[in-house]
């Protein structure tokens, strides 16, 4: 299927808009035990779309030990490239490091997680020298991951790293997060800096992990009213979410007047993930794409979750397609991974029958908590 890129109907790049990516890139995020594949998975979708020829295509370059310093301490990079050899679950080191259950130490793992945040790192420099305005990652977006420790799946915080970068360029960054668990490992990096705000939607109650981003959790130090949490329940569907990410996201712009933007897209909020909780789909974070897209701000669009590998694929490509200004077929083009989008082969995505637990009165109640504190934000 061809897409053209202008109104002419000649298909050329948009030269403001880039696409990470190189076939390694790719391979190594393969290999991510969680999500097997998935890497290839959207790659091939976008490309079956016909959308690389509507982006600039850069290859990232692998992350140095100093780079991926600037945020982890220097002991867990070096147990990294320790077990990356041959893996390592029994070293006795490696639980403390967070190595395990979730995060398993498994043979390439300081690659993978250097190559990850390469290419964060690429993107975020291309939006420093401002080379593009909107780079996209969406292999990236691993938010848990602390300074000192891997956590839910994330051994390399790419998305912190890129922020520090954008920092060395821009005063004042944004990140929101829209994965449907917090973003603790972001917001914990910046808890006491009020020169980057983190905006985090996500799934809260007793026992759900990471058990953080409670709406009375608002930073800390001269950070304080600079974390700001969107606590939601389950079963949330695309007209209620927009509504409270416009409402939230409004006062947030205002408050802070941010000059560059970090988006974490994970997929696991959309119907049909295996972790069963919001009911979301492609078109309602589309719309709140598009909102921010709005802005005209410096761009980083990064991946996260999203355990459903074909709905992931639907959803990611679909957002693609949103910045690219191309509207997608229905039919999912015959491709690599075709007979993954079975039994219907469309590109939509359906809501389940799941009620939506959050209560209109509740809702306005955190948006007007979260519009009084950031009137405390200078």
């Amino acid at each position: 299927m061809s897409v053209s890129c202008k109104a002419d109907g000649v298909s050329s790049p948009d030269p403001d808009i880039v696409y990470i990516y190189c076939p390694e890139y790719i391979d190594t995020c393969d290999s991510l035990s969680k999500v097997p594949k998935r890497a290839s998975m959207v790659h091939s979708l976008i490309e079956a779309y016909g959308l690389l020829k509507c982006m600039r295509v850069v290859k990232p370059r692998i992350a140095t030990v100093e780079e991926m310093a600037a945020f982890h301490t220097d002991s867990y990079l070096e147990h990294l490239h320790k077990v990356n050899e041959r893996g390592d679950e029994d070293d006795p080191e490696s639980l403390e490091y967070g190595l395990g259950y979730d995060c398993p130490a498994t043979e390439g793992i300081f690659d993978y997680a250097a190559a990850v945040a390469g290419a964060s790192l690429t993107a975020a420099q291309l939006l420093t020298e401002r080379k593009c305005r909107v780079a996209i990652n969406w292999a990236g977006g691993w938010h848990h991951a602390k300074k000192d420790e891997a956590s839910g799946f994330c051994y390399v915080n790419d998305a912190v790293l890129g922020i520090l970068r954008l920092r060395q360029t821009y005063e004042r960054v944004l990140y929101i997060d829209m994965d449907l668990h917090h973003g603790d490992g972001v917001e914990d990096a910046f808890s006491f800096t009020s020169k980057v705000m983190t905006v985090s939607l996500h799934k809260f109650s007793p026992g759900f992990f990471p058990g953080t981003g409670d709406l009375s959790d608002a930073g800390l130090g001269k950070g304080r009213w600079y974390s700001v949490n969107v606590p939601l329940q389950d079963g949330i569907q695309d007209d209620n979410y927009y509504h409270i990410f416009q409402s939230v996201l409004q006062e947030v712009h205002a408050a802070f007047n941010p000059e560059a933007l970090v988006l974490q897209l994970g997929a696991d909020t959309i119907a049909g993930d295996p972790m069963c909780c919001f009911n979301m789909t492609p078109v309602g974070v589309g719309k709140c794409l598009q909102y921010v897209l709005q802005w005209n701000l410096p761009t980083l669009l990064l991946g996260g979750g999203g355990y459903h590998l074909a709905n992931t694929a639907r959803c990611w490509s679909y957002l693609t397609g949103i910045v690219i200004g191309q509207t997608l077929s229905s039919e999912i083009p015959d491709h690599e991974f075709f007979t993954e989008y079975g039994p219907d082969y469309v590109l939509e995505i359906t809501p389940s029958c799941r009620p939506d637990r959050n209560e209109p009165q509740q809702i306005q109640q955190v948006i007007n908590i979260i519009k009084r504190n950031l009137k405390n934000v200078v």
